[in-house]
């Protein structure tokens, strides 16, 4: 099976900042993808969009906070009027809080998760798909999580909801888009070494970070999936740590 050719391809990255989506725009960009990059804070954005530059590449940043409906949509209204679609979608905005399990999670904190982690990426989806259902092509990839194919404590019930809701509603569109053309991918990443773990309750050690999932090794897949042929769809990935630090 040939891998795609990426060259002039128009990718939006969201939670581009930092790990996930950070390292995934790097790779499209690499693989020579025209990138959008978009999180919360405008300096990281800033200095990603540099980096990019410098090894030759092109990349642009719109500051987005995904939970905000009409900032979503005019974003998504300003990247068709620069570049005139989106081909891929990376939707890597997520967060979970410190005080996430039942005795102590907050009916606020439960709105934060929820509305950045599943409402932020259905309103990307929901601004991206008519513009893709119009051209007959597109690939959505919903940075999902292993905390969407099972429960635990750890991540807490906003997470765990979030992520196993997110897989759901991307089995959704691909069901009912698959045959105009749309592709959509949930990527459940177990435990990743990226700041995100800095909000959990028990810190991480450097020595057990350096021996889970690195960003790049999500980026990795993102840009394999990115590269497949326009009549395969990868519908939902599984990957792990070699190294699981909650069986030992």
């Amino acid at each position: 099976m040939a891998m795609r050719d990426l060259s002039g391809q128009v990718a939006w990255i969201t939670g581009a900042g930092t790990g996930i989506g950070e390292s995934a725009a790097l790779k499209l960009a690499e693989a020579g993808c025209t990138v959008v990059v978009s999180g919360r804070r405008a300096e990281p954005l800033d200095s990603l969009v540099e980096r990019i530059a410098a090894g030759g590449g092109t990349a642009s940043a719109e500051p987005l906070d995904v939970s905000d409906k009409h900032a979503v949509a005019s974003v998504v209204d300003r990247i068709l009027a620069e570049h005139g679609r989106v081909d891929i979608a990376v939707l890597s905005a997520g967060i979970n809080v410190n005080n996430r399990n039942w005795p102590v999670v907050t009916t606020d904190a439960w709105d934060d998760v929820i509305n950045i982690d599943l409402s932020g990426a259905f309103y990307c989806c929901h601004a991206l798909v008519p513009g893709m259902r119009e051209r007959g092509d597109g690939l959505i990839i919903n940075v999902s999580s292993m905390a969407a194919k099972g429960v635990s404590a750890l991540t807490g019930p906003a997470y765990t909801s979030a992520k196993h809701a997110m897989n759901a509603m991307t089995a959704s569109l691909l069901v009912e888009e698959r045959n105009n053309g749309i592709r959509a991918t949930a990527i459940c990443p177990g435990e990743v070494a990226t700041p995100i773990l800095d909000a959990r309750p028990v810190p991480v050690s450097d020595e057990d970070k350096a021996r889970i999932l690195q960003s790049e090794d999500v980026g990795d897949l993102i840009l394999f999936v990115a590269q497949q042929p326009a009549h395969v769809t990868l519908n939902e990935i599984l990957i792990t740590p070699t190294y699981n630090r909650f069986d030992v």
